[in-house]
């Protein structure tokens, strides 16, 4: 395989290299599920390598080359089951903005893949702000003219199913027995509980009692309450700063540098669609989120990385995954 490093663990493979030369070599319907977050078509540049997705002259060339790893993705993939894409609507600095989520689910949609819809990640517009330098989220402009002025882009996760019926299907015997976010009780469940019950419980009481009774019942009201927020559309409690450590991989050549996708929006899918000891798979890796969750919830995983200061940090994070856990429950900051 043409890498430049390659790290081999019991429940994880790191590689060093170009993304589209690993899952090319890949056996054929070995990956259970795939969450990325592929280059945002020249919106962030990551590397000045050339072989660098994000390293690109326009739009057309970028998705030229993202549609050949999609082809690969689906030959990789098993069938019926999942690649989860995150990604976002791009805005250029005079607020004009670009579909570029339409642009993936088309070449999904040409390499055999069902779109099943997306999920809208709420994003704090000051923060979009901060970290795109967008113009149009300016607000001197809602004094000057806000007819320059528009909200700020959400992050998608794009759900994709490759035809057929999964030979396995993910089964969860009780439902979903944790919760990966902010705010896993709302006030009107909270509301409703403590009318039917006659009780006081505030929002981590009412949690807590509900773990307890998970215990020992079958299928619960936690199990229910977990899955209607993860049914929702839109996930509005991801913690955006519950992510892994990232600074120390930044470069001189960076232009600019992204925050890592969040540990909770991970979780979730791989909670959701995947059963214990499968495969995920994440062709972008980064320093390491999309393999690292899956690992610390007993799942196994393989990560592709270019860029060798992300694939040092990446192995950094690994490093302490059995620890994520130790001794705190998964529901809480992890970092």
């Amino acid at each position: 395989m043409k890498v430049k490093n390659q790290i081999h663990e019991e429940n994880y493979s790191l590689y060093n290299g170009d993304c589209y030369d690993v899952v090319s070599e890949l056996e054929s319907e070995s990956v259970d599920l795939s969450v990325y977050s592929p280059p945002f078509a020249g919106l962030f540049q990551y590397s000045s390598s050339e072989r660098d997705m994000s390293n690109c002259e326009n739009k057309e060339q970028f998705l030229e080359q993202y549609d050949f790893l999609i082809e690969q993705m689906a030959r990789v993939t098993k069938i019926g089951r999942i690649n989860a894409v995150h990604v976002t609507e791009i805005v250029d600095n005079n607020g004009s903005s670009w579909d570029f989520p339409h642009e993936v689910i088309k070449l999904h949609t040409k390499h055999g893949f069902q779109y099943k819809g997306r999920i809208t990640v709420w994003k704090e517009p000051l923060a979009v702000r901060m970290r795109t330098m967008v113009k149009s989220l300016m607000h001197k402009l809602i004094v000057e003219d806000a007819t320059q002025c528009f909200p700020a882009q959400p992050d998608y996760v794009l759900i994709f199913k490759k035809k057929g019926d999964a030979e396995v299907p993910v089964t969860h015997p009780v439902g979903l027995e944790e919760y990966f976010g902010e705010t896993p009780i709302l006030p009107n469940i909270l509301r409703a509980w403590n009318n039917a019950n006659g009780s006081s419980l505030n929002e981590e009481e009412l949690w807590d009692h509900l773990q307890k009774i998970n215990e020992s019942d079958k299928i619960t009201k936690l199990n229910h309450y977990v899955w209607q927020r993860y049914a929702s559309s839109v996930w509005d409690d991801v913690r955006i700063k519950n992510v892994l450590p990232f600074k120390e991989s930044k470069e001189e050549d960076d232009e600019k540098h992204v925050h890592p996708l969040q540990l909770d929006v991970i979780d979730r899918c791989v909670d959701l669609w995947t059963n214990p000891g499968e495969v995920v798979l994440t062709p972008f890796m980064g320093v390491g989120s999309e393999v690292y969750s899956p690992v610390s919830l007993g799942r196994k995983a393989i990560g592709v990385e270019l860029k060798d200061s992300y694939f040092k940090q990446s192995i950094r994070n690994l490093a302490v995954v059995d620890q994520r856990f130790a001794g705190k429950v998964k529901q809480e900051k992890l970092f």
